[in-house]
């Protein structure tokens, strides 16, 4: 008989080794228990930095031990904490993202994307930046691959300890699984380039599962740039301009994203000075999480191959004022109460 096991807090003890990529822990494993209720915590990266210079890397990988059974896990939540004391660290608003690699296809998967505070870290926030990655449930198991990224041109850089809590309970579904539909997202100006031609490719057809009982969209936006020509009030393209973006299912518009304020003055990290981190950006702030956008797909595309289209609102770029970009991931996830492959994308 297995035996059966509730924590109100559980919290796995790691040997650790360090490596020049990051982190391998290595969990004690017990086939013969099964959690089913409370949270583990599992902590991955520990003081790594992003860096920029000679024996530097903007990015840092690690290996990770993680809870091998999940299907009575129902959030996930990763937390991204960023030490600056005295102000050490590198003192630009900058982009930086979290991946986990698909173990089948080794291709990475943001789950992730915060853009760094001006001349601090997170140490308001008691465990840093808060994600719910639970999208990535079915990649977030047993041995895992993960990585952290900041777009940093400084040796100072910046550096993160990322840890995560699997919180057991009853799902939703007991079975998930996610891929991408488009990742134009390595940093702030290999996105999109906005208002001028351009060779990427955004629209995808995708087929889901014929068992999905439920599906939906996972997107993160990000505007780069100061071009011209600008908004009224000086706002330049894509940083600052206001924009609506649509998703077209079967070339029909029927999700839309605003890129617009989300109140980058109230942020809890409120001690940027003098960084320029109260004005509201197109859809993100410094020293915030960007925004995810979930958009749930009807059931009558559930066992059938439909079209997705991600579109830009009308404008063109002048070229007197540099490029505009839009970092773009979106991602679709189906679930189910059985065992569940992944949707194909194609193009």
């Amino acid at each position: 008989m297995r035996k059966l096991f509730t924590f109100s807090m559980s919290v796995y003890l790691f040997a650790t080794i360090i490596s020049c990529k990051g982190i391998d822990n290595t969990m004690p494993s017990n086939e013969d228990s099964v959690i089913t209720e409370g949270t583990v915590n599992v902590k991955t990266f520990n003081k790594v930095v992003n860096a920029f210079g000679d024996r530097l890397s903007q990015s840092a990988e690690g290996s990770f031990a993680l809870p091998s059974d999940i299907e009575n896990v129902k959030t996930i939540k990763m937390f991204i904490k960023n030490d600056c004391p005295n102000k050490t660290c590198d003192e630009w608003d900058r982009y930086a993202n979290v991946y986990v690699k698909n173990k089948t296809t080794g291709d990475w998967y943001e789950i992730g994307r915060f853009i760094t505070p001006y001349w601090v870290g997170t140490e308001k926030l008691q465990r840093g930046l808060e994600i719910d990655v639970t999208d990535f449930k079915s990649l977030l198991t047993g041995n895992t691959e993960l990585k952290i990224y900041t777009e940093t041109w400084l040796a100072k850089g910046r550096e993160y300890s990322v840890d995560f809590d699997f919180i057991y309970g009853n799902p939703d579904y007991k079975y998930s699984a996610v891929i991408p539909v488009i990742q134009y997202n390595k940093s702030s100006i290999d996105g999109v380039p906005y208002g001028k031609a351009h060779t990427l490719t955004l629209k995808k057809n995708i087929k889901l599962p014929v068992n999905t009982q439920k599906a939906y969209l996972r997107t993160i936006v990000s505007g780069w740039g100061q071009a011209a020509p600008y908004d009224i009030g000086g706002r330049g393209c894509a940083e600052w301009c206001f924009r609506t973006h649509n998703i077209a299912i079967n070339n029909i518009n029927l999700f839309q994203h605003q890129l617009g304020p989300i109140g980058c003055a109230n942020n809890p990290i409120n001690n940027q000075q003098p960084g320029n981190w109260v004005p509201d950006r197109a859809g993100w702030c410094p020293g915030m999480v960007v925004p995810t956008r979930t958009d749930a797909l009807d059931s009558s595309l559930f066992a059938n191959t439909f079209s997705y289209e991600y579109k830009f609102q009308n404008w063109t770029n002048n070229g007197t004022n540099g490029d505009a970009y839009y970092a773009i991931s979106t991602f679709v996830i189906v679930k189910s109460s059985t065992p569940i492959n992944p949707p194909v994308v194609t193009n």
